[in-house]
This record gives C-alpha cells, structure tokens and sequence, in this order.
C-alpha cells in the first residue's frame, strides 16, 4: 500500500538539532544555573567575537532586541525611521511600541533587499535611523547604507534576523550598523528555540542590557558569590527580556554548526539554481558579486505571463501532489490590517514580489534525494 501523501511530508523547514545541543542542555539543568548565566554570557562573547562588534546581549526574541534597540537609541514619539515594507511585522510593531512611525520604502528587483534610493528619498528632519533588512541571508549593500546614514546623521541599525553567517565585501551582516539583530527562531540559519541577539557599539547594547532586565544596576550572575541577589537598585524602566542559560546553551553548540549548516545550504541552493535555471517564468535568486549568502531562504520568482502556473497554484500542487510543503515571504507590512493606508511612498516592487515568491524547502538536514523531490515536483509542473 503507498502511503498518503501526508505521511511522506517534506517541510518548508526544520531545526538541526543534534546530541551536542541535548548534552550541553542537560550540562546547564545540572549545573542548577538556569536563567541568564555563564552560558548565555559565553554565547554573547562568541558571537561578538566572530563579528568583531563591541558588545552583545542575548535576550528571548529578536523581536526583543529591536525593542531594546530603538528604546537604548532613544527612538520615540514623533520620530520616523526608515524600514522596508517587504519584511516581517516585528521591526515596524517594535516602532509602534516606542511611539515612533515606520516609513515603509520599497525594495530592490533582484534581491528582494531595501532600496538605497528609495531609502534616501523617504529621509526627512524627522528621519532618526534606517533599518535595514538582509533579505533570506543577501546582505544588503553595507557600505552605502552606512554612507547614507552617516551623511545624514542617521543611525544604521541592521534586521539581521535572516544573516548571521553572511557577508557583503568581506563585511559580515551585523558587523557595520550602529547596532544589529538576529533571530534564532527554530526556522532560521540557527536556533535556540526562541531567543534572539543585540549587537553593536557598547553605549547602546549596555544600555540595553540595563533595559533588558528591569533596569536593575546588576545581573543576577554578576551578584552571584559577591552580594546577596536582593543586593540591587532600579535605575531606569526596563522590561523583562533576558535569555536564559537553557536556551543559550542551545545556542553555544549551534553556532559552531553554524559554518557546517551554512556550507550545506549554499550546497542546496546551488543545485536548485542549476536545475531551475531555464524553466519558463521561473526566476532563481540573485547572488551579487562580494556577497556570501547565509541561505536562510532560497526564494523563486514566478511570472504569472510565462510560467504555466501562478505562485499560489505551484505552492498548492507542490503540497497536494507531492508532499512538499514551500512557504511566502513576505505579505508586506503596510497591507497588513494594523498598517493599511499608512504607506507614503511608491512600494511597486514590493507589491509585485509578494504576490509573486516562493521560498522552497532549504536547510541542512535534507538529504539529496529530498532536494531532487522537488526538483523533479517543479519540472513535473512545468511539464502539465
């Protein structure tokens, strides 16, 4: 009897999670320190290290580390700042929470990353910073956004959620804005279940540490074996946004996969890109010269006029013919309920690829027979 075709499912995605995570896991329930620690401070001093920034703080999301990021930046009431609409909501509903109003700005054809120009053309007396977002790990163009920023007296500050092994130019993603973010939600280039990361110049990031753990002087662990843990004083109004040791202890082990991981999604991708090229309507990413993708998404690009079938109806067949489950990013923020009607500038291109990408399954743990599935699912498609 053949199995349905639910039971021999491919997902978009999956984390990779391996013994080394589970050990270093049971290595932190056992050590009986379980909030943030020695092993989330470890993971913060790895990842700042790789990146040559100042500083860094892992905290529970990256939708966290935006908050801080715009709250130790003093973005508020008033001020405006720069963002693609083509993006997650995350960055813009961490704008709205400091009262500050995200001007949505379109986004490049080939890379799906922010445009420069329409970027500068959206800069106002009331601009205070522009974020920017590294489409599916392509790190947008560093060097010019920090340009622009510093002509205008702007802060850079960098949507890395997608990018944390990337690099434009020999600059790695995160590594050039005033301060940066990175998500390791279970479907991004690395987890730790939930948590995400704060980088950049230290005034900020300690600024948000502060922030971060209710705007008390000390961390728990500094305290620890020196004074009593109710030995501390509030100095400003924080939140509660910490990462705890279980999670980054997570994070320690998935970071040294990470150059692994990374390898082997360039690896899927450049098989897709060899044996799609060529397909009718069919457009596969764009890779600029000097950049080194993380690959967290491989994105296609279906014109309706030239493929045999529309996006929505490929992301259909593919699940319901043959099991392979594919994904959309992004629907753009300013079409989204909260946000409609608060777009002020052209976002052509953005509403054209929304309606018109796919991201097809690419992460580690697929094996050459799961990335010739879909091969042979798109060609059979073509083939209708």
């Amino acid at each position: 009897m053949i199995p349905p075709v639910e039971a021999l499912l491919l997902l978009w995605n999956r984390p990779s999670i391996g013994d080394e995570e589970i050990a270093e896991v049971i290595d932190t329930l056992r050590s009986g320190w379980l909030t943030h620690g020695p092993k989330a401070t470890r993971f913060e001093r790895e990842v700042r290290d790789a990146l040559g920034v100042e500083d860094a703080f892992a905290v529970s999301s990256c939708t966290a580390a935006l908050h801080l990021a715009f709250l130790a930046a003093g973005i508020g009431d008033g001020d405006e700042v720069i963002t693609p609409s083509f993006t997650f909501c995350a960055a813009p509903n961490a704008l709205l929470q400091v009262g500050a109003r995200p001007v949505f700005v379109d986004v490049e054809r080939a890379t799906f990353n922010i445009d420069l120009q329409a970027a500068e053309a959206a800069i106002t007396d009331r601009t205070k910073a522009i974020v920017v977002m590294h489409y599916g790990g392509h790190p947008c163009d560093l060097r010019a956004f920090r340009k622009l920023a510093d002509d205008h007296g702007l802060l850079l500050i960098e949507d890395a959620a997608h990018a944390l092994h990337a690099s434009r130019d020999g600059q790695r993603a995160g590594s050039v804005g005033d301060m940066a973010v990175f998500s390791f939600y279970p479907n991004k280039v690395m987890t730790t279940g939930e948590g995400g990361m704060l980088v950049g110049l230290s005034r900020f990031v300690q600024h948000a540490r502060l922030l971060g753990r209710h705007g008390i002087d000390s961390s728990v662990w500094q305290r620890h074996g020196t004074r009593s843990t109710a030995d501390y004083e509030v100095v400003a109004p924080g939140l509660k946004y910490v990462m705890s040791d279980v999670t980054a202890a997570i994070g320690v082990q998935q970071f040294r996969k990470l150059p692994a991981f990374t390898a082997r999604r360039a690896d899927i991708a450049d098989t897709y890109t060899r044996a799609l090229t060529g397909l009718p309507g069919l457009t596969t990413p764009t890779v600029l010269p000097g950049v080194q993708p993380g690959w967290f998404l491989y994105s296609i690009f279906i014109d309706a006029d030239s493929a045999p079938l529309t996006r929505d109806e490929i992301a259909h067949h593919l699940l319901a013919d043959h099991g392979i489950a594919t994904s959309k990013h992004f629907t753009p923020v300013h079409s989204l309920q909260l946000y409609r009607g608060t777009a002020i500038h052209p976002l052509i291109v953005t509403e054209t690829v929304s309606a018109r990408q796919l991201s097809l399954p690419c992460y580690p743990t697929m094996t050459p027979q799961d990335v010739n599935r879909v091969i042979a699912a798109l060609h059979a498609l073509w083939q209708r």
